[in-house]
């Protein structure tokens, strides 16, 4: 316990479980999206894969993780078509 303490101390924190079920779930998403995108030729969907991938790297805030997830599938929705 001291050593979470410790690190707490420092400011660091670990994830809420809300956080790491959004993580994993836009993760698969951005890897399913990477895949098709590969697969289909598609450069938008390639990327917005590899977006949805990456980017709960630089997202600290759980409220943040789901509305920039939210707009990245969007933007897969409307490149659909």
């Amino acid at each position: 316990m001291d050593d979470l303490t410790a690190l707490q101390s420092l400011g660091l924190e670990l994830p809420s479980p809300a956080y790491i079920v959004g993580a994993i779930a836009f993760g698969l998403i951005g890897w399913v999206a990477f895949r098709h995108g590969r697969k289909q030729k598609k450069p938008r969907t390639l990327w917005l894969g590899v977006a949805l991938m990456l980017y709960p790297y630089a997202v600290s805030r759980t409220w943040m993780l789901y509305v920039v997830g939210a707009a990245l599938c969007a933007g897969l929705m409307l490149d659909r078509g």
